[in-house]
């Protein structure tokens, strides 16, 4: 369920690029970006807390924590609304467009009058730009592919939005008298990496009360369409939900119906044509004289046509129909899988909370080991030393086994150059238990220098596990350009685990990347990289996107158990 905590985060983010908008104090605008992250990342929920417990939160101080209990008394922070009033809503607009920053959609907005993507989009066109300083043709270049990408992305919401408010609507309505089940489809239940719009099913005889639940619900800002099968919402957030009420001894055939992807309803619809059947969301029927032949549960309609029940994930036509009547299909690995998480960070580096607090919390949701591996010293940034390192392995091993005997492993996330080295010398890598290798900087190289640089990386000896392989952000920033075939082939001889990261701005790689490596025979690594205790339990998108890619329990070295996990991490040619 949605927190308070991640409402304010995003209000006092808001704050900081309306700061930095309006030319504000650059120091001010980063200590409210800090705030946010804190806020967001701390592991209690934050709506009951006074401004002396908030100061208590990293980062957090009084003027700060008095604006936060404001919000949380009142619903509305002055602040936030005085500088939005200062603020033309179209550069607000602007600042959504990945690669611009907001002081260059000010500058657009009083130099041009430009106040909306449409606008920059033309006025980029029409060679407008050419002589505003700080614009010059890579900007402008730059600018129009994060146009791209903005457009691209819709309104589609990255997975945790779409499922928090889709958990809080489903328990609404569960809690609604005279209703039988109650669950999300589409492509939520598919756990695609965004989400356009909500579908909500309940088995009921009765449909009213339920249409009634969802349009009183104060998350909802808009009826869109009101009818006794079918009711559609918008959220304040603008995300769209479609609610279906359905006869109970249909609700088989309409979670069937609206969960997979059009091509793979299209592929069972044919099945069923070909048998002489008609498949619909309230059931299959004979097609001569209307009977009823399977509608009460989904695995009663995929028997029927001669399928086993088929995961949603994989309900996206790519292959998995062909496999179900091979009999084929994977058993897709699961959270419960999961034995240890090996990429995670501590307030060492760019995390938020101690060593202590994050070995005790992903102990508390029961894995059986679990890495540390903070940032090695080529992020600049992070200002990580020998000593330092040194230091936290020491405290590590203390706590080795001390919270619920779950085993502890020291790694560190080193930072892949522009050649493809990485930070420290074989002989001090050689003291971790694992290394973590991503590219953080330098993602525009070209194609051939981009492929030796991840190949290089891949066959060091020491790097175990090459992290959120593409380094793209969902909506933000495509992923780098590479021969990724070569990539996944040097994974694969090389014995270096691709990740799939967890954080759902990542989900990296994708399902259908994960699909190629596969076929090489690559392992994956399945990551929180948790900066937070909250994100600990992002594991769940992680897991999602690689059900996706068809993966096992087989393929996922951190669903093994840590013997077999120490021999896939001595890797040929360490010293």
């Amino acid at each position: 369920m949605a927190r308070r905590n991640e409402e304010v985060e995003a209000l006092l983010r808001e704050y900081a690029d309306l700061v930095a908008i309006t030319g504000g104090d650059a120091f001010k605008a980063r200590a409210y970006e800090k705030a946010a992250r804190a806020i967001g990342g701390h592991p209690a929920d934050i709506s009951r807390m006074d401004a002396a417990g908030l100061r208590e939160i990293p980062n957090v101080g009084r003027s700060i924590a008095e604006k936060v209990v404001e919000y949380l008394r009142t619903g509305r922070m002055a602040v936030v609304e005085e500088r939005r009033a200062a603020v033309p809503a179209g550069v607000r607009e602007l600042i959504a467009i990945p690669t611009l920053g907001p002081r260059k959609a000010l500058r657009l907005y009083e130099d041009l009058r430009i106040s909306s993507v449409s606008e920059l989009a033309a006025a980029i066109d029409a060679d407008a730009l050419a002589d505003l300083r700080g614009f010059g043709e890579k900007t402008q270049e730059n600018i129009r592919h994060g146009i791209e990408l903005l457009r691209r992305s819709g309104a589609r919401v990255l997975l945790p939005a779409a499922m928090d408010t889709a958990e809080e609507i489903v328990a609404a309505l569960s809690a609604v008298p005279g209703g039988g089940r109650c669950a999300c489809a589409g492509s939520l239940r598919r756990m695609r990496e965004t989400v356009g719009d909500l579908d909500v099913l309940v088995a009921a005889e009765r449909s009213a009360p339920f249409m009634a639940a969802l349009c009183e619900l104060p998350a909802v800002a808009e009826v869109v369409a009101r009818g006794t099968k079918k009711t559609s919402v918008r959220t304040g957030k603008g995300l769209q939900v479609d609610l279906r009420v359905v006869p109970p001894r249909s609700w088989g055939a309409a979670m069937q119906y609206f969960t997979g992807s059009r091509a793979h309803n299209i592929r069972t619809r044919t099945l069923a044509v070909r048998q002489g059947l008609k498949l619909s969301e309230y059931g299959l029927f004979d097609t001569g004289s209307g009977e009823s032949i399977a509608s009460r549960t989904e695995e009663e309609v995929y028997a029927r046509l001669g399928l086993p029940w088929i995961p949603p994930a994989l309900r996206e036509d790519r292959g998995e129909i062909e496999a179900a009547l091979r009999g084929e299909l994977p058993e897709l690995v699961t959270e419960r899988d999961l034995r240890g998480d090996l990429h995670t960070h501590t307030d060492l580096t760019d995390g938020l909370a101690p060593l202590e607090v994050m070995v005790e919390a992903a102990a508390g949701r029961g894995l059986a080991y679990y890495a540390v591996t903070d940032h090695a010293p080529d992020l600049s940034m992070q200002r990580m030393t020998r000593e330092k390192m040194l230091a936290q392995r020491e405290l590590l091993r203390k706590l080795d086994g001390v919270h619920r005997r779950m085993r502890l492993l020291h790694g560190t996330e080193l930072n892949i150059g522009p050649d493809g080295e990485v930070d420290w010398p074989p002989e001090f890598l050689a003291g971790f238990d694992l290394c973590v290798a991503s590219l953080h900087s330098r993602f525009d190289q070209d194609r051939s220098a981009m492929t030796r640089r991840l190949v290089r990386a891949c066959e060091n000896p020491y790097v175990n596990v090459l992290g959120h392989p593409t380094a793209r952000l969902i909506g933000r920033r495509p992923g780098v350009d590479a021969d990724w075939e070569a990539v996944f082939a040097a994974c694969a001889r090389s014995g270096t685990a691709l990740e799939v990261n967890a954080q759902p701005d990542r989900l990296d790689l994708c399902d259908d990347d994960i699909l190629r490596a596969r076929a090489y025979g690559v392992r994956f690594a399945v990551n929180s990289d948790a900066h937070s205790v909250p994100h600990l339990a992002q594991l769940r998108y992680g897991v999602g996107t690689a059900r996706r890619g068809w993966l096992t329990r087989e393929d996922v070295i951190n669903a093994w158990p840590l013997s077999r996990l120490r021999r896939f991490l001595r890797k040929a040619g360490r010293a």
